[in-house]
């Protein structure tokens, strides 16, 4: 605690920006794992640039780091911030326009020359005067050079002595929200004391001097405390989304007993999930970083017909490449689960920015009738549990699997309630061991509920064939008949429609008589649900529904959305779901509410347009 007076508050929205190179990701991480130690709820939203290596000091290199941290629930990570610390001129360019009224403004004053002010696109220069910063608390400490000083006994280069100047921002953030500057120590400590003890003692000293320049100067009129959440009791740790779902599948392979084998190429923003099951041979995983997108997902359906749980991970255009293979697993009726991490597209489009405009592409991008099931993850934490349901759904059903996630919550990260897999359903895969006593092996016998057999190679008298090619009903030889063609793609058809029978109906929040239903799916959830709370809390007639089951569709959805005066459908698209949903349901009139910028909605502008249908 310091002698200044302490405002309590009930949340607090800071936002780190700076060059590629300044480190802002690791000091947004820093600050939001200490908030987290703390019992504050989190939400992030690390924002990188486009492009791979922009020019340094330019808008188009900036990237940023928001954290939203409060004393309760935090479902999205804010809209505007009440802290923007900007390492240079383009980083406060950049990020402008997302101050609240009254916030703090914390820039480098070092970055502010006549160079940076240029390769910024700025006018003049006086930054502060042409952005309309003047009724703003602008503090413009010399990071630079004061980082500089805090280690000018250590004999450090000047290269490294400037790259911790992000810490020094981070003590002077640690300073005005009265956190402890231990946690960002001991991983510092943990990264660098045994390879490189100076490095982890530059960064500690830059964290001391940050820390006491914002305790020293009397730019700083209070400090502010933020309260511990009231969470639910257990174990929690910070978890992204692409570690969640890389997770989930390690899961539900310990549940199946079955080895898991991840097939797949590099690309962002899927990349974590293969790098962090890589890590896990010692929970028997195997993965295969292959040379393209096809290789990939070859690879794993190769794996699933020797009996492994197999997954393959992509973001857009590499889910278009995986298309030909989807369906050699769903003809081969074989279990796989394809992550598609949605980014901005077409083509190669927005890398590194969000969007949820591959439904389309997942319900119906392939050659045929070729049904697989689809499945959306809604958040970061939420991810391994979607991970775990498409493993489950793909082993007891035998089909493909396609799980949506997207960029915003595949590296956002929030507080993670770790489960015990005791309360993890079973997942019963339909293995066949021993050949039938009397007759042959019939690999394409379906049970009650459509699902065929899966019978691993190399075991006697369960010997059959398995291609792209059409089937007999029941052998698996080749056949070109035109009435088993027409069975084989009714029962494929019906095997996956079942898949209904075992899925949960979602969750109503509000009346069943709202005036106004919004509905919404995967990764804009937090935002809905807080503009609907927030509209709902002012005594408007307002409900949410939020899909995560999108095909086959759960039980029960057409009478969810009867009873609804009007239904807005929110997405991140061009109204993708919107047109699902009237396939399915032609008596109800959907509206749409869309927007394909690279970011998610904002809170502020969902409850304008909320208001404006009530």
């Amino acid at each position: 605690m310091n002698n200044l007076n302490t405002k309590k508050l009930k949340d607090v929205v800071i936002r780190f920006s700076g060059d590629s190179g300044d480190g802002m990701q690791l000091t947004g991480t820093l600050f939001s794992n200490t908030s987290a130690l703390l019992g504050n709820g989190i939400s992030t939203f690390p924002d990188f640039p486009a492009e791979i290596r922009a020019p340094q000091g330019t808008v188009a290199g900036v990237s940023g780091f928001q954290v939203h941290f409060g004393s309760g629930k935090v479902t999205n990570p804010g809209d505007y911030c009440d802290v923007l610390v900007a390492m240079n001129p383009a980083a406060l360019k950049a990020n402008r326009k997302w101050l609240k009224k009254d916030a703090t403004v914390i820039i480098d004053g070092d970055s502010i020359t006549e160079e940076h002010i240029k390769k910024a696109g700025y006018a003049t220069l006086d930054p502060i005067t042409e952005l309309g910063l003047q009724d703003y608390n602008v503090i413009i400490p010399d990071i630079t050079s004061m980082t500089r000083a805090a280690m000018a006994d250590m004999g450090l280069d000047n290269k490294t002595v400037v790259k911790c100047k992000n810490m020094f921002a981070l003590g002077i953030c640690f300073y005005m929200y009265n956190r402890s500057e231990d946690y960002a120590k001991r991983y510092l400590d943990a990264k660098f004391a045994k390879k490189n003890p100076a490095i982890a003692e530059a960064n500690k000293r830059a964290i001391d001097a940050g820390y006491n320049y914002a305790a020293n100067t009397h730019q700083f009129a209070n400090t502010y405390e933020v309260a511990p959440a009231h969470l639910e009791k257990g174990t929690y740790r910070s978890i992204n989304g692409n570690v969640a779902t890389a997770w989930g599948f390690c899961a539900a392979a310990e549940k199946a007993g079955l080895p898991l084998f991840c097939g797949s190429y590099p690309i962002t923003p899927a990349t974590v999930i293969l790098e962090e099951l890589a890590k896990r041979k010692d929970l028997g995983v195997k993965t295969v970083q292959a040379e393209d997108e096809i290789a990939g997902i070859c690879t794993a359906i190769g794996a699933a017909y020797a009996g492994n749980f197999a997954v393959t991970t992509t973001s857009g255009p590499g889910l278009s490449l995986k298309s030909e293979a989807m369906g050699l697993a769903v003809m081969g009726e074989l279990p796989l689960v394809i992550v598609d991490v949605q980014r901005g597209g077409p083509s190669t489009g927005l890398p590194t920015k969000t969007e949820q405009s591959d439904l389309m592409q997942a319900l119906y991008g392939r050659n045929g009738e070729c049904p697989v099931v689809v499945i959306a993850a809604s958040s970061p934490s939420d991810c391994f549990h979607y991970a775990f349901m498409a493993g489950k759904i793909a082993l007891e059903h035998m089909t493909p699997v396609i799980l949506l996630t997207d960029g915003f919550i595949a590296n956002g990260s929030e507080p993670w309630r770790i489960p015990s897999m005791q309360d993890y359903p079973a997942i019963n895969p339909p293995i066949v061991d021993k050949a039938p006593e009397e007759g042959e092996f019939m690999p394409y016998r379906r049970d009650e509920r459509m699902v065929r057999g899966w019978a691993f190679p190399g075991k006697k008298g369960l010997e059959h064939r398995i291609g792209g090619l059409e089937k007999d009903h029941l052998k698996g030889s080749i056949s070109y008949d035109p009435a088993n063609h027409q069975e084989m793609v009714l029962s494929r058809a019906a095997k996956v429609a079942r898949v209904a029978d075992d899925l949960p109906t979602p969750e109503l929040d509000g009346a069943a008589d709202a005036d106004l239903l919004v509905v919404g799916w995967g990764g804009t959830r937090g935002h809905l649900q807080t503009a609907v709370d927030d509209l709902k809390a002012e005594g408007r007639s307002i409900a949410h529904l939020h899909m995560n089951y999108i095909f086959p569709l759960p039980k029960g959805m057409r009478e969810l959305l009867a009873g609804h005066k009007r239904i807005v459908v929110c997405e991140l698209n061009e109204g993708q779901m919107a047109s699902y949903l009237r396939q399915n349901f032609r008596e109800f009139e959907f509206e749409q509410y869309n927007k394909c910028e690279g970011q998610p909605f904002t809170v502020a502008e969902l409850k304008e347009k909320f208001v404006s249908l009530l």
